[in-house]
């Protein structure tokens, strides 16, 4: 079998290299995406939900960088960052395994992300530890991962940043109810991510989402560590060929920050085009992983097999 040219080999190089961040594997295939394919039920979402037309997107790979740098936010999710999480030693270990709930709960049957939320859940049971509320900060007191405030907090900022990426470099999310937006939509259907982890009344519209972020605002605040977390979360020590694609999409999600957040963060908007070079860094990106993920194709996989079943019976 003759070798591939050198611009052929660069290229599955760096598929190799982003899929390992974002699955933990150089083949975008690791276990989990492999048990999208089990099932007997088409998930929580499905094809023609507004969850797969977002967080199928590639526009969802910059709405990470944007939730995770938001999340510092809370001092009470900073604090679970900073105490347990490996993001120090493991940058693409811990954004691997974010990515892995995200899309195993868009794509997976039911008992996938019942399994899977398990998972998580007992990730957090050892998630505790004290930390001081307020802004300015008050006296100490103990938090859980499991607690709703912490729970709610991740789950508005990460709808917010799949929401606002989308709104910049994807397409029309299609309505499903008269009178409803697709924006609307996609916020009731990703309620049940929340629901899922333990949050009683997530936003389930725009409105309501922007409601919840303002209701957060006034315990949010930066310290020292949210500066290192930031300061690691935007320049963090990835493979050399990752690190400007990695630099456009940082650009492209504080790019999408509201102007009161980013001034919390210390962050400045950037002079130059970022949101254009960032659209050119996502098409880049989208060409060189292909059409379609491996998660959403097993997941369709599944759904096309519980139709020739059920036509069979």
């Amino acid at each position: 079998m003759p070798l591939a040219n050198p611009l052929t080999r660069l290229r599955m190089k760096v598929r190799g290299e982003i899929l390992t961040m974002l699955s933990g594997d150089p083949h975008g295939e690791p276990e989990w995406v492999k048990a999208i394919s089990m099932g007997t039920d088409a998930g929580y979402f499905g094809p023609h939900s507004a969850v797969w037309h977002v967080n199928g997107g590639i526009p969802v790979i910059v709405a990470g960088v944007r939730a995770l740098l938001m999340q510092t936010l809370h001092p009470g999710a900073m604090a679970g960052v900073h105490d347990h999480s490996r993001y120090a030693s493991d940058p693409i270990g811990r954004l691997s395994g974010t990515v892995r709930w995200v899309v195993t709960t868009t794509f997976g049957s039911r008992d996938t992300v019942a399994n899977e939320t398990a998972r998580v859940s007992r990730l957090h049971d050892r998630v505790t530890g004290d930390y001081s509320p307020g802004n300015p900060p008050e006296k100490s007191q103990p938090y859980s991962a499991h607690d709703e405030d912490l729970i709610g907090w991740v789950h508005v900022v990460f709808t917010d940043a799949f929401l606002r990426a989308h709104r910049e470099w994807g397409d029309e999310i299609p309505p499903d109810r008269e009178g409803e937006s697709g924006e609307d939509r996609y916020v009731r259907e990703w309620a049940q991510a929340g629901r899922l982890m333990g949050m009683r009344n997530p936003p389930t519209s725009v409105a309501e989402l922007e409601a919840a972020l303002d209701d957060f605002r006034p315990v949010l605040r930066a310290d020292d560590r949210v500066i290192d977390a930031i300061s690691f979360l935007t320049k963090p020590p990835l493979p050399r060929l990752a690190r400007i694609p990695y630099s456009l999409l940082v650009a492209g999600a504080i790019v999408t920050i509201d102007p009161q957040y980013r001034e919390l963060l210390g962050i400045k908007k950037p002079w130059w085009p970022a949101s254009l070079l960032t659209r050119f860094a996502l098409s880049v990106i989208g060409r060189t992983l292909g059409t379609e993920s491996t998660s959403r194709k097993r997941a369709t996989e599944r759904i096309a097999r519980l139709a020739t079943d059920a036509e069979t019976y």
